[in-house]
């Protein structure tokens, strides 16, 4: 069932890709002036890899404070938006499913916005272990997400707590997973995994975490 409402959570955010910036943001030039104040208070910099880039907001973003930037996400059509968005030599983007890439590269910083809710509770352990192997000596990751007090948004599918349907615009329907952060529930699982974490809140919809592991 896992791989299968992965899939579809893929084909969800490929036929999303168009309207993803006006549905996801509303007002575009008001979330690019949010997401330049999150980036400068977050202070990326060096290698900086971005999982689920989507169609480029964010990278815009983080190319103007990393050294360099890879940015992966699973939807061709969102990269390809990302790529037209952001035209600079020091950011690399390629379509990959993030449970199945490899590099051998290792990153000061790994980003992620709106992802950690998008990640199934059975592979939680495996990609914070996949994290851990990415990062460089002292790296650290930097996420953002929406906190479990705006859940009620969502519709969920009866008996399924981590799995949604969410509708695009002609009316097409998608199963996708949605787990929404409960920061101390996610600063105590961390814990127990050995990360330390800290989480801050960004107005109501948003919150703002950070992540190391310990030595």
């Amino acid at each position: 069932m896992t791989d299968e409402i992965l899939a579809d959570q893929v084909g969800y955010y490929r036929r999303r890709a168009g309207e993803y910036d006006a549905t996801a943001y509303g007002d575009v030039a008001a979330a690019r002036e949010r997401i330049a104040r999150l980036v400068a208070r977050m202070r990326p910099s060096g290698r900086v890899l971005e999982i689920a880039c989507g169609t480029g907001l964010w990278t815009e973003a983080l190319v103007g404070v990393a050294d360099t930037v890879v940015a992966i996400d699973a939807a061709p059509e969102a990269v390809a938006i990302a790529r037209d968005r952001v035209r600079s030599g020091s950011v690399t983007f390629e379509v990959a499913d993030v449970f199945s890439w490899t590099t051998d590269d290792r990153f000061d910083v790994i980003f992620f916005s709106a992802w950690l809710s998008h990640v199934p509770m059975s592979r939680f352990d495996q990609f914070w272990q996949l994290l851990r192997r990415l990062l460089a000596e002292d790296g650290r990751v930097l996420f953002i997400d929406e906190p479990v007090n705006v859940r009620a948004k969502e519709a969920y599918v009866p008996d399924a707590d981590e799995i949604v349907e969410r509708r695009l615009q002609d009316g097409r329907k998608f199963r996708i997973v949605k787990n929404f952060v409960d920061p101390q529930a996610l600063r105590d699982r961390l814990r127990d995994m050995g990360w330390d974490c800290q989480i801050h809140r960004d107005g109501s919809d948003w919150i703002q975490g950070e992540a190391r592991p310990r030595s």
